[in-house]
């Protein structure tokens, strides 16, 4: 072995595994002048500080939100014009089917939006549509990890370990990347936590899951019994030395996961008081609980994740992802109109009240400013009814060739609807925007160049938006 790199790993071990090592490292990398952290700094000024994402998992309908077409009217109950080559995901191609809701021009802007989400409407002056989003598949899991990490493959890193990777945490007492689940559980129909994963990215990257179903925040993150400040120092020591021992039993590439699971308990420490403070609702007031909705049943437990993302970011978490449902609720295949699992109108009321009120919420404190909202999902839905040939339903197959995401917040122009689909919704042809896109457009806001922003690895400089992606600048203000 070479003693130059003998001496180089001591060195690097003594300074990862002490807790003042971490501390300065942490404190060097945030400020860029620590030579060894590529991901240090932002390029250039960034518009936004933080993210809030909102995923609706199953392929909300565009044609019933956010992209009106008189043309379905007119079509209503007649076979697809044969000029569209129908690649129907099951098979079935109904009659056209007009709109479910009621379309019209909201606020002072004007943006076209439908009753199925009434509150968001009343902040459509905040609003971003990018109404020509394409995908690259009609299925599930594949479209829902390219939406979160960029690829349709299991195994990458998420937007928020990118960010995470790229930006770190306002906070070293909280994670950079928290993942706030449906109360109704972990979204497995979608992949589960393969969508907030670290990837081939340090684990200490990866998001952090709270428990949204009531009770501690994390499982586990207090001891099962009261322990004293002195037994507790006395145990750490204890574990730091055992720990320090092993690595220097391991090669460098052997010891990662190890320095991880050490970073990761030390944040655990950390994290036993700014946890419960974060998502301490008490001290907010009555007025701030009822814009969000949770003295309303429909909506309560979706108002307790978009106030407590509030809450989290406020105290510097880079970004937070709230899941809807299982991670295919929205996958309307029978009937748009239900009140049940797999409806739109649902979900909708499930969703419409706590993020409008979130979005009230940032404003009213200042920090829409510098903060960005996003509503997204993996697909759209067909302008034809899910149905045999000659007849309609109530729902709709699934759509990759148009959909629409929803921005709001920093850098953004509010009131503005970006890109167009065609007569029918069913292709979008004007300002196409992919994933890629989409994904170089989150970095460019938060100030990073997304073709700087790398990990080597496999012998590949591996980046969020792979070897693809654009600025999608008619967004920007």
């Amino acid at each position: 072995m070479n003693p130059a790199t003998f001496a180089r790993r001591d060195f690097l071990r003594d300074s990862v595994f002490g807790i003042g090592g971490v501390a300065l490292a942490g404190l060097l990398g945030r400020e860029g002048l620590l030579a060894a952290t590529p991901q240090s700094g932002v390029h250039f000024a960034p518009r936004a500080k933080r993210v809030i994402h909102i995923f609706l998992g199953g392929g909300l309908s565009h044609l019933d939100s956010f992209d009106f077409k008189p043309d379905l009217v007119k079509y209503h109950d007649k076979d697809l014009p044969a000029s569209f080559a129908a690649d129907a995901f099951f098979g079935k191609i109904g009659r056209m089917h007009r709109p479910h809701f009621e379309f019209k021009p909201r606020g002072e802007s004007g943006l076209v939006m439908s009753d199925l989400f009434p509150e968001l409407a009343g902040v459509a002056d905040e609003l971003t549509l990018i109404r020509s989003m394409k995908a690259e598949t009609a299925n599930h899991i594949p479209g829902i990890f390219q939406a979160n990490t960029g690829f349709r493959q299991m195994g990458f890193p998420a937007m928020g370990s990118w960010l995470s990777y790229g930006l770190g945490s306002g906070n070293e007492n909280l994670p950079a990347f928290v993942v706030l689940p449906d109360a109704r559980g972990i979204p497995n129909s979608a992949g589960g936590s393969f969508n907030w994963s670290s990837g081939f990215l340090p684990a200490r990257h990866q998001g952090v899951a709270f428990q949204s179903r009531g009770g501690e925040a994390v499982a586990n993150l207090k001891p099962s019994a009261p322990v004293s400040d002195e037994t507790a120092k006395a145990r750490l020591g204890l574990l730091e030395k055992l720990n320090r021992r092993h690595a220097a039993e391991l090669e460098e590439s052997a010891a990662d996961p190890l320095v991880a699971r050490i970073r990761a308990y030390e944040l655990a420490a950390r994290m036993q008081r700014a946890i419960p403070d974060a998502m301490d609702f008490t001290a907010e007031p009555e007025s701030v609980k009822a814009l969000y909705g949770l003295d309303r049943k429909e909506c309560a437990d979706t108002a307790r994740n978009c106030l407590a993302a509030r809450r989290l970011v406020e105290r510097g978490v880079r970004m937070v992802q709230l899941w809807t449902g299982d991670g295919v609720s929205w996958d309307a295949h029978d009937d748009i109109l239900g009140k049940g699992y797999k409806s739109h109108a649902g979900e909708a009321l499930r969703i419409d009240r706590p993020v409008a009120g979130l979005i009230r919420d940032l404003k009213g404190r200042g920090m829409l400013a510098d903060t960005l909202v996003m509503i997204t999902t993996e697909f759209g839905r067909t302008p034809y009814a899910q149905a045999g040939a000659g007849t309609l339903s109530r729902g709709r197959d699934h759509h990759p060739q148009a959909f629409t995401n929803v921005l709001c917040g920093a850098g953004l122009k509010p009131g503005h609807a970006h890109g167009a689909t065609d007569e029918i919704g069913y292709h979008a042809v004007k300002d196409v925007v992919t994933t890629p896109d989409f994904h170089a457009t989150l970095l460019h806001l938060l100030g990073i160049d997304h073709e700087k922003l790398t990990f080597y690895h496999n012998g590949i400089q591996r980046r969020l938006t792979n070897v693809h992606g654009h600025v999608v600048k008619g967004i920007l203000a």
